[in-house]
């Protein structure tokens, strides 16, 4: 004997729940199409994008990147720490250009200690450093050129990190303006994917770490004197291409301090005095 046939499950439902789910599926359809084609999308493809092996060569072992946490401990020690500065005998107007990422207030502490030996510290001038753009870079040249006014000699540029690409390319810009540029950390040289926080960075700033929105020569020597501060305790950058070769700074100089650290640390404080003693 025949067996009588099934209908399908779907038609034993309702037509009002069968519109229902078409019109979710439709909705779900949709609301996938949008973020294909959405700027959210496209960062987080940006942060997930491939990248050959030998590109990140060189760039710091997770137990260097751990060693980043000792920056939380910093409010606990800072209050006992004794840092003795003498008092300058050749005071220098100095901006301070912040990492990526980061406000000037994180530089402060390292500040009030060149003002401490009688410095004059300036802020950048732009809060959080999101990143370079070309209006971002008009404004500093602008700024560099009223501290170079106001203070009557030239201006040294001090910058952590992404900040100190940025003081090497204000001051190709302007040289007249800069009487040194001293970078702390900052990946200058070699790949710029050799480093921890090149996905992150991509993802935050919208475009490709090989394509900056500014024209740009990261390894070419601003045609002023310019000393690159680099550890091999740096968890973020790499310490070569912080460090650079030969004809892309002056002269490079090792600190034992992490990539955090290069705010706060009384080693990185004392290479600065002394390069700021002894800049014409």
């Amino acid at each position: 004997m025949q067996m009588p046939r099934l209908a399908p499950e779907r038609s034993r439902l309702p037509a009002p729940l069968v519109a229902a789910a078409t019109a979710v599926g439709a909705q779900a359809q949709q609301a996938q199409q949008a973020y294909a084609a959405s700027e959210f999308a496209r960062r987080l493809a940006l942060a997930r994008e491939d990248c050959p092996e030998e590109h990140e060569a060189g760039k710091p072992a997770l137990v260097r990147m751990l060693g980043e946490t000792a920056v939380l401990l910093e409010p606990f020690r800072r209050p006992r720490r004794k840092i003795e500065i003498a008092a300058t005998a050749n005071p220098q107007m100095v901006m301070i250009l912040p990492g990526f990422a980061t406000h000037p207030v994180r530089m402060r502490y390292l500040a009030r200690q060149l003002e401490a030996a009688g410095h004059h510290t300036k802020r950048w001038g732009l809060g959080f450093n999101w990143g370079p753009d070309e209006e971002r870079f008009a404004f500093l040249e602008a700024r560099l050129a009223d501290l170079h006014a106001r203070h009557g000699r030239p201006v040294v540029l001090v910058g952590w990190s992404l900040g100190g690409l940025f003081a090497r390319e204000i001051a190709k810009r302007r040289p007249e303006a800069v009487a040194k540029v001293i970078t702390m950390g900052s990946p200058f040289s070699g790949s710029p994917r050799a480093n921890n926080v090149w996905r992150a960075y991509q993802f935050i700033t919208g475009y490709s770490v090989d394509a900056p929105p500014v024209d740009a020569d990261l390894a070419a020597k601003p045609p002023v004197e310019t000393v690159a501060l680099w550890s091999p305790n740096d968890g973020a950058i790499a310490p070569r291409c912080a460090a650079g070769r030969a004809g892309e700074r002056d002269r490079a100089i090792a600190l034992r301090c992490t990539h955090m650290g290069f705010t706060y640390d009384p080693q990185v404080i004392h290479t600065l005095l002394g390069e700021l003693e002894a800049t014409r």
